[in-house]
């Protein structure tokens, strides 16, 4: 599936999502909705346990869309329209996050302001030693409103939180990766190798236990939810209703006896 904007594709276990809108993949009303379609293929494979998120350019993502942002900023009247395009952001973002498949994040180059919030969406990053990472909005006397206060926070903590978004502080992929905001870190020219073999692995794993174990960790961030009784009742809806698990598990059982 090609969008112009985006490109899909599907192999086995892995939905390969590739930002592909020159210049710099500028999320604006185009490339929003062309992801919102792109999450519909997904949702609606039945075999894709993961999706991978890369960019076909020299940079992730450079955040939002410039000409897009002039046209409200120059008419007063339009800061509505500004709110609206950011809450289009957090939409589409919180769909990726809430996806019942693995994310990953591949960030080959820049991925500044929403690019990096559309990264934090995602469960993985994989981040190139060359890369750049930053939410520099106070320089422009504004926040990363997207869901970077909120994803950032709960991924590295206040203080690191802090530290990058009052600094509007720049990263490289080391640093990123010494401060949490990654899980790994290679030198760009392994990157797209390393990102596609973790994948590859990771869709050799059971979806649905996948999908569970992830919803599980979600738990541990609303105080609504009780993640003890949800692991139980995961593990009991595998147990039951999986035929894979059972499988790995009896496999598994015969070894050790």
């Amino acid at each position: 599936m090609a969008e112009g904007l985006v490109k899909l594709e599907i192999d086995g276990g892995v939905a390969r999502l590739i930002l592909d809108h020159a210049p710099v993949n500028a999320l604006g009303t185009g490339l929003i909705a062309a992801l919102h379609r792109a999450l519909d293929g997904v949702e609606q494979s039945k075999d894709v346990g993961v999706l991978h998120l890369k960019s076909a350019l020299r940079v992730f993502c450079a955040g939002a869309d410039l000409a897009e942002m002039r046209a409200n900023f120059i008419d007063p009247k339009r800061i509505d329209h500004q709110i609206e395009d950011i809450r289009n952001i957090q939409n589409v973002l919180k769909r990726i996050e809430s996806l019942a498949v693995v994310t990953l994040a591949e960030i080959n180059g820049a991925a500044m302001g929403g690019g990096l919030e559309l990264a934090l969406a995602c469960d993985l990053r994989v981040v190139a030693h060359e890369a750049k990472l930053a939410l520099p909005e106070t320089n422009l006397g504004l926040i990363p409103g997207a869901g970077g206060t909120q994803r950032l926070t709960r991924l590295v903590g206040a203080a690191i939180s802090k530290r990058l978004i009052l600094g509007a502080e720049i990263l490289d992929g080391r640093t990123a990766l010494e401060l949490g905001v990654a899980q790994w870190a290679v030198p760009r020219a392994e990157l797209a190798a390393f990102a596609d073999a973790l994948a590859l692995r990771l869709s050799q794993l059971p979806r649905a236990a996948l999908a569970e174990a992830k919803s599980c960790i979600a738990a541990v961030f609303d105080p609504e939810r009780d993640g003890y009784e949800e692991e139980l009742a995961a593990t009991r809806r595998l147990l039951q209703s999986e035929p894979e698990t059972r499988r790995r598990v009896e496999t598994f059982l015969n070894k050790e006896k």
